[in-house]
């Protein structure tokens, strides 16, 4: 399993996970283009993939430009191997080494995703449209869960 930045010639295997999910799915898949893609990885902010036996399995894109983290997705087939968890932690500590300004996401109800957010520490603050939730992840809340993750690793090697 490697974890890397994302890259160009990535975009078409994105693509293929973002069009695999089961849940928040994208009505037309049309919407979100390679153009969008490479936008929000090369332009806006960064974007993150994992890769097993040069295949990606999952991907985070964070945009600066707006404050929001754009996409993490999971191909169905690996979900629950800690491969999300890792792309969740490489994508807002980057973030907030490029800026200390509140972070948000949308995510669609009754989800994995709201689940695994909440459990990430994100806080619920509102809707976002008329059918996702809305969190937010402050520089200090993350400051401080990561300083509790490291923590964590400390104290369980003694």
């Amino acid at each position: 399993m490697i974890f890397r930045e994302a890259r160009r010639e990535d975009i078409q295997q994105i693509q293929v996970v973002r069009n695999a999910v089961k849940e928040n799915t994208l009505s037309n898949p049309n919407l979100v283009t390679d153009e969008d893609c490479e936008e929000f990885m090369m332009v806006r902010g960064k974007g993150w993939v994992c890769e097993m036996d040069h295949t990606i399995v999952g991907f985070a894109i964070a945009d600066l430009k707006e404050n929001n983290i754009w996409a993490l997705f999971l191909d169905p087939a690996i979900e629950g191997k800690g491969i999300g968890q890792k792309l969740h932690k490489i994508m807002l500590d980057w973030y907030f080494t490029q800026t200390t300004n509140t972070v948000w996401l949308g995510t669609e109800f009754g989800t994995r995703a709201e689940r695994f957010y909440k459990k990430a520490g994100w806080t619920e603050v509102g809707l976002h449209g008329s059918n996702e939730i809305k969190f937010e992840m402050s520089f200090e809340t993350w400051k401080q869960l990561s300083m509790g993750a490291v923590e964590g690793v400390e104290g369980s090697k003694s």
